[in-house]
């Protein structure tokens, strides 16, 4: 409630449905507070509430003509897209022409003048223009309808494992929803190992310290060079070893190293068992389509509604913690039955599952701001471990 309603007013309740959702989601996970995990984040970095700002400050949720749209600007490179994205019918007057000079990203967001172009368009048009600049951009409510989880089975054999030290996972993924599956994964006995590319690592590093250990202290870390033949060959010999591998990736991004998902889970004589693809929108349904976790959860209808019934951000980018829990939870309940499988899981569509009207709120009720844990351990340094992890595998085959 504390992050969820407009700044300066009263908070407003969560939607219905969503603690008991969560609770069961915590199921497999004895001890674990669901609710903790929605506020970590803010905790650590001193987020609060701003209605239809993201907690963040990287989003908003802006009339468009026929609805509500969620865009989401939180790299530097979406700053530098704004022009071409508004640019067009609506918008000569606001921005240069596309020959002219592009919003500075170092200035932040032109809110009011996206606001303003946004407003003319339909959410469709939006939507649209943005998939294909690669912008994070949602109608509300617009996910379509499915599964949180969809799972493809790739053999009939069943071949039951438990979480445990000899149980490996290689942990490809960034940001909140893939490391906090990863890290679900490790309190439940895991031995989960963090991969990151020495040129792109994972921008969660640049947050609050205390949140990156909190998804990632547990998880030797590996760095490895994937514009480079022996990099890229390593991490084939990583995945290869594997029995559970989690990304959060576009597909392509590791069809374009030459990995594909789906022939390594058809083959049966190979791993990994299980593969965990965590999207905005699904690897089946839109999987270029880029999203985070307030934009996904527009997206689902996992929103608040002021007095006024308009909607504001649910939390702080709440659709990424769900997720990570759904994942962890599905992945467990994969390995317990056998077999291998392909588990697509989908941010919006797990919003959407946890989605409802707001409840309302008794008198006088005082939502206290969320508490960061006491500090743990220290998430290894980028790449610290990668010699001997590397070494462990060769000695191994």
């Amino acid at each position: 409630m504390f992050l969820t309603g407009h700044r300066g007013r009263d908070p407003l309740g969560p939607p219905v449905g969503l603690v008991d959702g969560l609770d069961r989601l915590a199921g497999p996970f004895p001890g674990l507070d669901p609710l903790q995990l929605l506020t970590e984040r803010a905790a650590w970095a001193g987020l609060q509430r701003d209605g239809r700002a993201t907690c963040s400050g990287a989003g908003r949720l802006l009339r468009a003509a026929d609805g509500w749209l969620a865009v989401s600007l939180p790299r530097p490179d979406d700053i530098e897209l704004v022009h071409a994205w508004l640019a067009g019918p609506g918008a000569d007057r606001l921005f240069p022409s596309m020959g002219g000079p592009i919003p500075d990203p170092t200035a932040g967001a032109p809110w009011d003048a996206i606001a303003a172009v946004v407003e003319r368009r339909s959410v469709a048009e939006s939507e649209d223009r943005a998939a294909i600049l690669g912008m994070a951009v949602a109608g509300l409510a617009t996910a379509p309808a499915r599964e949180p989880v969809l799972r493809t089975r790739y053999s009939t054999t069943p071949s039951p494992r438990a979480p445990g030290p000899d149980l490996m996972v290689v942990d490809l993924s960034a940001l909140w929803a893939g490391p906090l599956c990863g890290a679900l994964l490790s309190e439940a006995g895991a031995t989960v190992v963090k991969v990151e590319s020495t040129a792109r690592p994972d921008g969660a590093r640049g947050g609050p310290a205390g949140f990156f250990d909190r998804l990632n202290a547990s998880k030797p870390s590996v760095a490895l060079d994937l514009d480079d033949a022996t990099g890229v060959a390593s991490l084939r010999r990583l995945i290869g070893q594997a029995d559970v591998v989690i990304e959060s990736s576009r597909p392509r991004a590791l069809q374009q190293l030459g990995i594909d998902a789906t022939a390594m889970l058809a083959e049966p004589a190979t791993r990994p068992r299980v593969w965990v693809s965590i999207t905005a929108h699904g690897r089946a349904g839109e999987p270029g389509r880029v999203g985070f976790g307030d934009d996904a959860a527009v997206a689902g209808g996992l929103v608040g509604r002021d007095e006024a019934g308009a909607p504001v951000f649910c939390a702080d980018a709440v659709a990424d913690p769900c997720t990570g829990l759904t994942a962890a939870g599905a992945c467990l309940a994969a390995l317990a039955e056998g077999r291998r499988w392909m588990l697509d899981v989908a941010l919006s569509a797990v919003a959407a599952s946890l989605a409802g009207p707001t409840l309302p709120v008794l008198a006088r009720t005082i939502a206290h701001a969320p508490l960061a844990p006491p500090a743990g351990r220290r998430a290894p340094a980028c790449g610290v471990d990668t010699r001997a992890v590397l070494g462990a595998l060769g000695a191994a085959s």
